[in-house]
């Protein structure tokens, strides 16, 4: 397996290539962001183990960067900064996982091996749907470019729908991940809150498949049923 190492740290970027190395690891090392960016848009890396303070570019804008241009390999981002918010950059811009420094070897190994079973399915982080994306870091959506705003509920509807895009998508199925399964909710309300989506991201672009459910499509055509 072949991997791209993106430290600037001369001391722990040595002892990792090292680590990595005995382990049957084949691996480049790269001590700034710039250069690790092109490494791994024009290697053919199994995997990237990316420290988030770098010089030239940090390692948050290098993964966004990478996921922007469709490069799925996975990444696993190390960094000293430990806060929440941190992390949740991290995996937002489209990291796969997040350690944090100090770490152990004993698990980075381990996280490596998870990432490696995975491997790199296409895991855009913004969503599309024809016209229409959903950022579900920014809970931003957009359609033909213009911002659509939608109350919470809809954008929870709208989250599960484009993230089974091209699917038939039933009534109950809707109800059970959309709504609080605790709450003693009327089926009828999914039809309701498909009519206000509709208005706002048109109608053709969320078709109603009958006695099957609804289906986003995210383009004008013709609605079914």
């Amino acid at each position: 397996m072949r991997l791209l190492l993106v430290e600037d740290e001369p001391r722990l970027g040595r002892a990792l290539v090292r680590g990595l190395s005995a382990e049957g690891f084949a691996v480049d090392l790269a001590t700034d962001g710039r250069d690790g960016l092109e490494r791994a848009r024009h290697g053919d890396y199994d995997a990237v183990v990316l420290d988030v303070m770098l010089p030239e570019m940090s390692g948050f804008e290098v993964v966004r960067a990478l996921r922007e241009d469709r490069n799925w390999v996975p990444v696993l981002m190390l960094s000293a900064k430990d806060g929440d918010y941190d992390q949740a950059e991290g995996l937002d811009t489209g990291a796969d996982d997040y350690l944090t420094k100090p770490f152990s070897y004993v698990v980075l190994l381990a996280r490596l091996r998870a990432l490696l079973r995975r491997g790199a399915p296409e895991r855009p982080t913004v969503l599309a749907a024809g016209a229409l994306t959903l950022d579900p870091a920014s809970r931003r959506v957009t359609r033909s470019g213009a911002e659509v705003v939608l109350t919470a509920r809809e954008y929870a509807l709208l989250e599960y729908l484009i993230r089974r895009v091209g699917e038939v998508v039933p009534k109950i199925e809707l109800l059970d991940h959309v709504w609080d399964a605790a709450e003693d909710t009327d089926p009828n309300v999914v039809e309701v809150y498909v009519g206000y989506l509709r208005r706002k991201i048109g109608r053709g672009a969320l078709e109603t498949v009958r006695g099957a459910g609804y289906r986003l499509v995210g383009d004008e055509g013709s609605q079914v049923g």
